[in-house]
């Protein structure tokens, strides 16, 4: 028998499902706004910052780096499986990918694509028998680096011959780590350094990465705030191409 003064627990459950039935009429945009807007950023485009220095001087710490997530291939939002294979990393593309140490998301440039030979000798790139050539980069992204950074002595040196022309940062009283050899590249695996030559964990330390893991290709900066100096703008860095 129902006593005088408590409810019935079906007018609970009414109360609480008109509750939630509200909430969803109100909010229903927002939520699915919500969910379309994060399914567009982990399968379509998004952009992440740059903490570290190790694609100087290409891109700069505090650098906001676009990322297109669908030119390697149409993912499943919050997956890394894919629905369209799309283009293969080529030479010479800045990537996005999952570290195979560790799962950190790391930028490198791919350096050699499956079936590609690779030695590093000393500073000299060589791949598939095709030396490096080195000359003087442009000097005035010196000017750009943090403080740290500047205080190595560190050389812009322009490469060409081995993959597309780019500038790299080379570090002169560090030097690169020991390189085990001319490597061939295994199927489905890609090799990548970071521009930062001697200051860069890349694929001389965590090794191939796999192409599953490559989460897109970043083609601009979209934004710059400078880290030492309040997180300044660098406005002449806002939009500008990676290639």
């Amino acid at each position: 028998m129902h006593q005088p003064g408590i409810p019935p627990a079906s007018t609970g459950t009414s109360v609480a499902s008109t509750r939630a039935t509200r909430v969803w009429r109100e909010y229903r945009g927002v939520l699915l706004f919500l969910v379309l807007s994060m399914g567009f950023r982990s399968a379509w485009a998004d952009w992440v910052q740059v903490p570290t220095g190790s694609m100087n001087p290409t891109i700069l710490e505090g650098d906001r780096v676009l990322i297109d997530k669908h030119s390697y291939g149409l993912r499943v939002p919050f997956t890394l499986t894919h629905l369209t294979r799309g283009a293969d990393p080529a030479r010479g593309d800045i990537i996005v990918f999952d570290s195979p140490a560790d799962a950190t998301s790391l930028v490198k440039r791919v350096i050699a694509v499956p079936g590609d030979t690779v030695v590093l000798a000393g500073e000299q790139l060589i791949v598939n028998g095709v030396p490096a050539h080195y000359s003087a980069g442009d000097a005035r992204e010196l000017d750009s680096l943090l403080a740290a950074t500047r205080a190595a002595s560190p050389l812009v040196v322009r490469e060409t011959g081995a993959g597309p022309a780019h500038d790299i940062l080379l570090l002169p009283g560090r030097g690169p780590p020991p390189f085990p050899g001319l490597l061939t590249v295994p199927g489905g695996m890609y090799f990548v350094l970071g521009d930062s030559r001697d200051n860069s964990a890349d694929s001389r330390y965590i090794g191939y990465v796999p192409r599953r893991n490559i989460v897109g290709r970043a083609t601009r900066v979209v934004l710059s705030l400078d880290p030492e100096h309040y997180y300044r703008p660098r406005a002449a860095r806002w939009l500008r191409p990676l290639d």
